[in-house]
């Protein structure tokens, strides 16, 4: 209660606080997404503080190094105001309502809304990097710009010439990703045919064609988690993919569940994890 009371007064108060720490520099982020960009490009002091996903590995690429940071918890407007941020970073599908609320206070927001490639996260990096306004963050984006570049060009060269696996994402929430996703820009990266898009025309997360699905010539099911029994138990009894013949022979490119919704920079792990998953001959030299 006391806790709550204080934060109601630096709600209230907060436009007369900024001005006192005007040349300060204090980040908030609210989405695990941009806690990854956040800890590429800002220095230690400028993080005030992380996402409740940042230290959790399951969603974050970041879990370890989230973990010498504050966390606002499920992060409504008073809690992120009581870190008394410069810059709260949210995503499009963060709640309007609290990202009005903290625009209200007076503090600068930016809102990330492109996702679908290594290029729209590139983009990501250097916004924020001009965001934080010093040449160090900008520096630190190019390098990892650089470095993400690198390996998406030794990928390439492995990958070169191989046949693409065809491949859907199942899920037990209903949809399947289609075009226009991030799980189509890890299938361009990874030498993998998404044939929800390619034989379904689907777009979006999209509910699936279950009788259709049933003549799709899938190969390989691409599933996030750590153990494969696991990964593949909620399928088989879950129409249409029980009736499926990858499923029963389970056949599964097991990735990380992080990876396979990342949508920060960071998602150029799961471009390496499943290309060597279906392309196992093209790393044995690893």
């Amino acid at each position: 209660m006391i806790r709550k009371t204080l934060c109601r007064i630096l709600f209230f108060t907060f436009a007369w606080m900024q001005m006192a720490h005007a040349t300060e520099v204090r980040v908030v982020s609210q989405t695990v997404g941009t806690d990854e960009m956040l800890l590429a490009v800002a220095a230690p002091e400028q993080i005030a503080a992380l996402s409740h996903l940042a230290r959790d590995p399951v969603f974050s690429g970041i879990s370890q190094e989230a973990a010498g940071y504050p966390s606002i918890g499920m992060g409504d407007a008073e809690t992120i105001l009581c870190y008394r941020p410069t810059l709260v970073l949210f995503s499009d599908y963060s709640r309007a309502e609290l990202v009005e609320q903290v625009r209200r206070a007076g503090v600068q927001v930016i809102i990330f809304d492109r996702y679908q490639t290594l290029e729209d996260s590139y983009a990501n990096l250097r916004q924020l990097a001009d965001a934080l306004g010093d040449d160090a963050a900008r520096q630190r984006a190019e390098t990892v710009i650089e470095q993400s570049q690198s390996r998406v060009t030794e990928l390439q060269r492995r990958l070169k010439g191989v046949k693409p696996v065809r491949v859907i994402a199942p899920s037990t929430y209903g949809v399947i990703a289609g075009a226009d996703t991030t799980f189509q820009d890890i299938c361009d990266q990874a030498g993998a045919e998404n044939i929800a898009v390619t034989m379904g025309k689907l777009t979006g997360h999209a509910a699936p064609p279950s009788e259709a699905m049933l003549k799709w010539p899938v190969e390989v099911l691409v599933i996030g988690g750590a153990s494969l029994d696991a990964a593949i138990e909620p399928f088989l009894k879950l129409p249409p993919y029980a009736f499926m013949e990858a499923v029963h022979q389970r056949r599964v490119a097991l990735i990380d569940v992080w990876v396979l919704g990342c949508v920060s920079h960071l998602r150029i792990h799961a471009y390496e994890q499943l290309a060597r998953q279906l392309h196992p001959d093209r790393f044995q030299k690893d």
